[in-house]
């Protein structure tokens, strides 16, 4: 794939776009592409997190404990490990022939450090998620107590 076709996929990835088509180049000149067969583990459970993983083509199936969704093309796997170090909460495993753009923390963190307003973007994106997330905690809670 070339640049204008890695920027254009980033660019459909909700949280990404927010940084702008500069931080995207730049993402998409700095990041790797990586092929997967089907059954290939693109990471386990309780590796440690340095990347994460825009599904180019094919799909994964990534597994949390019991809960399971499918990851297709446009779909960001791994969102955290761009900006936390963490250990992966969930195993991702390909189910057809499969390529990902994998951006690492690194890169993503360079990126941010030279694009203040990029930055400050994701950030309250990232705020109103967790505000969204504690209102939803309390209406389940105030469900559960009734």
């Amino acid at each position: 794939m070339s640049i204008e076709d890695d920027v254009a996929l980033l660019e459909r990835v909700s949280t990404l776009r927010l940084l702008g088509d500069t931080a995207l180049r730049m993402l998409a000149i700095g990041s790797e592409q990586r092929n997967f067969e089907r059954g290939d583990v693109l990471f386990h459970a309780g590796d440690e997190a340095d990347a994460g993983y825009i599904v180019q083509r094919g799909a994964f199936r990534v597994e949390d404990g019991g809960a399971e969704i499918i990851a297709g093309p446009g779909a960001l796997i791994g969102e955290l490990a761009l900006i936390v170090q963490m250990k992966r909460p969930s195993t991702a495993i390909a189910i057809e022939r499969s390529s990902c753009i994998r951006v690492a923390r690194s890169l993503f963190q360079r990126v941010l450090e030279s694009d203040p307003a990029a930055a400050r973007r994701l950030r309250d994106e990232f705020a109103t998620r967790t505000s969204q997330i504690a209102s939803d905690i309390l209406v389940a809670g105030g469900k559960l107590s009734t």
